[in-house]
């Protein structure tokens, strides 16, 4: 009984994470969307272009987060070694995406830096 109520305790929490990052993506791809296409059309200055992408860059990292703790909770109620392997598949790939993403992130920002320094 108290299996079976963390199973379906575990599989909601699952569900609720992964709509979390859904809202998350979901607005900053919006957000990237409406502000990229002010920008092109307004042929603003480099830094506001990057700056752009690198506020979508970190609402991707931030979904791609949840979705990784979402992963982590679906391992603990996965009734087989295959269910297992793609979960854990997915959560490495996720994770990958998430390392670049970060360094890029890193990356820019020390650029910024730099240039502010001059």
């Amino acid at each position: 009984m108290l299996k079976e109520f963390l199973v379906t305790a575990t599989q909601q929490a699952v569900v609720v994470i992964d709509l979390m990052a859904l809202v998350i993506v979901l607005i900053g791809t919006i957000e990237a969307f409406i502000r990229g296409s002010w920008v092109l059309i307004s042929s603003q200055a480099g830094h506001e272009r990057r700056d752009v992408w690198l506020r979508f860059a970190r609402s991707l990292v931030a979904g791609l987060t949840f979705q990784l703790a979402a992963d982590i909770l679906e391992t603990s109620i996965t009734p087989s070694w295959e269910d297992l392997a793609k979960v854990g598949a997915v959560a490495v790939i996720r994770t990958f995406l998430n390392f670049f993403l970060e360094r890029d992130l890193a990356e820019v920002r020390e650029r910024q830096h730099e240039k502010r320094r001059e």
